[in-house]
């Protein structure tokens, strides 16, 4: 059974975490004593009805202020498909944990009130989710119950967000009505909506197909570690060699001819390897052990790849930067700690070419550094080469984070525009 990893973004009460306690709800995914906390808690607070969103915002500051902070996953499955969902926050200071839940998301579920329309959140969400290479989006219209279920106020809405994601690069664009409250279109079709002949949204995510939005044509294997047991009781494992790691690309099997970078020595690949037993073949995001027919020396951070099709081996990197610290600034001459797959090197902040404004869009230019939750275009200049390919093109060889040396804390997070 495969996965389907989600985030929820929108504007602040446009009913986020309702939208999951909803479905965590109705597709029976929460515990009785769960369920009747939350009812005691609405009770306690005087609402008229079961407050699911507090199935979701665990935060004791999140319950009080009735708003999510911080990124709380949450985990269901239905008979079809096993899911992960990160409720992500509205709030505009928290663009940082945004672009955490949203980074390795399959889809983004942006939240609209019917009544309130297409607002500025809602196109820093939709821009957000866009750069960040989310390859689903559905633009769930929420609330709809207060506007009487009016289909001409959710064709306004559908038409003044077309327009806007013409200017994204939005590749799979869902417009789905609802009420999270009542329960509309969330788990089954609503009465209430018979002009929208589309599906449910729990059916919209049950048969997204999600195989084909990874890489399976660029074999990349970032080695993390290297297996030789040290105290094998058994014969056979005295020369046991095995290169553990994560397939970030492409498709491997047992005979194939790969390549070692840096060395650029060239093997076959012998065994897959993994607790439950070798495999016929391997592909993104599977974490296994490889063997291979020559020994190498091969250490973390090293690559293993195809022979005719190399990741870029780069120490010049052009990249948009999401700047998460609340006290350091990223401004030209800064010097971090890059961390690109599994290797970790030193990196200077050559120049800062321009500052991004989220909501219009509008690049300053003049901007002499970049603030907390900020996003600008970078030139990083790094003190060994890394294995990458350009963002759009591989999410996890295209990514990385930026690590400040004196705290060790991540203040930034990486997409590469172009590498050299």
């Amino acid at each position: 059974m495969d996965i389907l990893r989600f985030a929820t973004a929108g504007s602040v009460d446009d009913g986020k975490s309702t939208l999951i306690g909803r479905l965590l709800f109705d597709s029976k995914a929460i515990f009785e004593d769960q369920l009747e906390a939350v009812e005691r808690t609405s009770r306690d607070r005087g609402t008229e009805y079961t407050d699911l969103s507090l199935l979701t915002d665990g935060l004791r500051a999140e319950r009080e202020q009735g708003i999510t902070i911080d990124v709380a996953y949450r985990y269901f499955a239905t008979p079809k498909r096993k899911f992960i969902i990160a409720d992500t926050p509205g709030h505009i200071q928290y663009t940082r944990n945004m672009v955490t839940g949203a980074s390795t998301a399959d889809l983004a579920i942006v939240l609209i009130d019917a009544r309130k329309g297409v607002v500025e959140q809602s196109r820093r969400h939709a821009f957000l989710t866009t750069l960040l290479r989310v390859p689903h989006l559905v633009l769930a219209v929420n609330k709809m119950d207060l506007v009487d279920y009016s289909k001409e106020r959710f064709e306004e809405i559908r038409e003044e967000f077309t327009a806007f994601a013409a200017k994204l690069n939005v590749a799979d664009l869902t417009f789905i009505p609802i009420s999270a409250l009542h329960g509309d279109n969330v788990v089954s079709r609503s009465e209430n909506m018979p002009w929208y002949q589309g599906t449910s949204l729990l059916h919209h995510l049950e048969n997204l197909h999600i195989a084909s939005d990874r890489n399976l044509v660029d074999v990349r294997f970032p080695v993390q570690y290297v297996i030789r047991p040290q105290r094998a009781t058994d014969p056979a494992l005295h020369d046991y060699r095995g290169y553990a790691g994560q397939v970030a690309g492409g498709v491997l099997k047992p005979g194939d001819e790969v390549m070692h970078l840096p060395s650029g020595l060239v093997t076959r690949v012998a065994a897959i390897d993994t607790f439950d037993g070798p495999l016929e073949e391997a592909f993104a995001p599977m974490s296994v052990t490889l063997r291979l027919e020559d020994d190498i020396d091969i250490s973390r951070g090293d690559m293993i790849c195809r022979p005719n099709n190399r990741p870029q081996v780069a120490q010049d990197l052009q990249a948009m930067v999401c700047w998460m610290s609340d006290g350091l600034k990223l401004g030209p001459r800064t010097k971090l700690v890059i961390k690109h797959t599994t290797r970790t090197a030193r990196a200077l902040v050559r120049d800062l070419h321009y500052r991004l404004d989220v909501n219009t869009l509008h690049r300053d230019e003049s901007a002499p550094s970049l603030g907390l939750n900020e996003i600008g275009r970078v030139s990083l200049r790094v003190t060994q080469p890394l294995f990458v390919d350009d963002y759009a093109r591989n999410r996890l060889t295209g990514g990385f984070i930026l690590i400040d040396e004196s705290t060790n804390g991540t203040v930034g997070a990486g997409m590469i525009v172009d590498a050299r």
